[in-house]
């Protein structure tokens, strides 16, 4: 046995130390090859390390809590002779996050396997089995949390459900053999329906009683119970959202009158970022007001195509899948500035920003103008799952183009949003809330919601802002013009 000494990897991105966030082994403690030795929290996400080797814990040389430099030993092991030599650099991060996923409608960034480490149960990910009236009705009493970032959505265990076969998307592509639906494109039948003909709401007398104590809209709540009722998870899930800037429950007052909150890690991060991006691009907004009714039409259809059993669907998939579609016809907003030039680029790497328990972050999919409507949205439920894990890792914070933040989860109308450093472009979607709308010299009732967005306008002139916006209110507003 030869005793040796862990440092502190560079996980990626450059960063140069990392708080020790929790020790998974003790000392005496048996280690295997992949085994998780700590959970630490870089400037950008939490990260857990596996063991590159066996071995027995003699000594764990940092305490949780720490803030340590890159090359710092953190854990002694007595190892076996001929492991691998840990005083060497890893400039590789997929050395410490396991294996990628290979499934071809992940994230193209880096992410657990199931059963790798880190990554949540393998059971988990197997198919899950269509679940009986009394087995629908139970599950309404288990809450699960969500990615406010994401937008309201069904539960934990229906997103791990198996995935069929792509099936008609907005793209014109046709469908699977073995789709029992006419082939035809998911977004035409949208064109026909009245502006007015908005699907009632589903659901029983005591979870409007719930949104109402808990000022959620129902209309707003994607329904995950049978037929699309709206689930006491539902509810809950979609306050939760809110509790960000809104707390559900309102505290008693601390017995300290002053709380000290150390400036490390993602909030150091994000203080510096934002600083940055405020102070260095001069930002202009613009925004839109849009009837979305269409477009809560057309979620209500992918939620009940046999296409999309199992995967999460919102209205944000429709205002990504419109951002994509607008940065094409506009390609300036997809651009960076570096005093000397300006790199317009000509793939879509689309960020989400995601408020989560340790503040924001922003992953982003990447090549997301390849994807297919289908695939688009298991990327963004892919996406969620590992942001609410805490897995998200910096690989995929990394290289973005353009991002949205969807400020409707926390049932805001609209906001001037700062851009993500190294982007010229940020979209907000509001709050999707049944309004008076003025149709033909008639007011009716419609699903309205504001689209705002940002821009650096060292690059981004006001006619190329309001033409990119403009289209994305377009397809909100028919999410048929997808089809073109």
């Amino acid at each position: 046995m030869v005793a040796s000494e862990f440092p502190l990897p560079d996980v990626g991105e450059g960063l140069t130390e990392a708080e020790i966030v929790s020790w998974r082994v003790a000392p005496g403690d048996t280690v295997t090859v992949n085994q998780v030795l700590v959970e630490i929290e870089t400037a950008k996400s939490l990260v857990e390390l596996p063991s590159p080797f066996a071995g027995t814990v003699q000594e764990l040389l940092v305490d949780e809590g720490a803030t340590v430099e890159v090359g710092t030993p953190i854990i002694r092991v007595n190892s076996a002779a001929g492991s691998i030599d840990l005083q060497a650099p890893v400039s590789d991060e997929s050395a410490w996050v396991g294996p990628t996923d290979t499934n071809d409608h992940a994230p193209r960034a880096a992410a657990a396997a199931p059963g790798a480490p880190g990554s949540v149960d393998a059971a988990a990910a197997a198919p899950a089995p269509t679940p009986t009236p009394a087995q629908a009705a139970e599950q309404e009493d288990k809450p699960g949390a969500v990615l406010v970032g994401y937008g309201s959505a069904g539960g934990h265990a229906t997103s791990r459900r198996r995935r069929p076969a792509p099936l008609p998307t907005p793209d014109g592509s046709a469908p699977a053999a073995t789709d029992p639906q006419p082939a035809r494109p998911a977004a035409a039948a949208l064109v026909s329906v009245p502006a007015a003909s908005a699907s009632p709401v589903i659901a029983k007398p005591p979870i409007r009683k719930l949104a109402k104590d808990l000022g959620v809209q129902l209309e707003t709540v994607p329904g995950t119970g049978l037929a699309g009722e709206i689930t006491r998870d539902d509810v809950i899930r979609h306050a939760q959202q809110a509790s960000v800037f809104r707390n559900i429950e309102t505290p008693e007052w601390p017995t300290d009158r002053e709380e000290r909150i150390p400036v490390k890690g993602v909030r150091k991060a994000i203080a510096k970022a934002m600083v940055e991006s405020a102070f260095t691009a001069p930002h202009v907004s613009v925004f839109s007001d849009v009837n979305a009714t269409r477009t809560m039409e057309f979620v209500k259809r992918l939620k009940a195509s046999p296409t999309f059993a199992g995967v999460r669907v919102s209205p944000l998939l429709v205002m990504a899948k419109a951002v994509i579609w607008a940065v094409r016809r506009n390609p300036t907003v997809n651009s960076s500035w570096t005093d000397k030039e300006i790199i317009v680029r000509h793939y879509v790497n689309l960020g989400i920003a995601a408020a989560t328990p340790r503040g924001l972050i922003v992953p982003n999919i990447k090549d997301a103008e390849k994807l297919s409507l289908l695939e688009l949205a298991q990327a963004l439920e892919q996406m969620t799952l590992t942001a609410r894990d805490g897995k998200t890792q910096p690989a995929e914070m990394a290289g973005g183009t353009i991002t949205i933040t969807n400020l409707g989860s926390f049932g805001m109308d609209t906001g001037t949003p700062i851009l993500n450093p190294g982007e010229v472009g940020i979209v907000a979607l509001g709050a999707i809330k049944q309004k008076p709308w003025v149709i033909d010299g008639e007011v009716r009732p419609a699903f309205v919601t504001t689209v705002g967005a940002s821009f650096d306008h060292r690059v981004v002139d006001g006619d190329v802002a309001s033409r990119f916006t403009a289209d994305i209110a377009a397809v909100l507003e028919e999410p048929a013009l997808l089809l073109d």
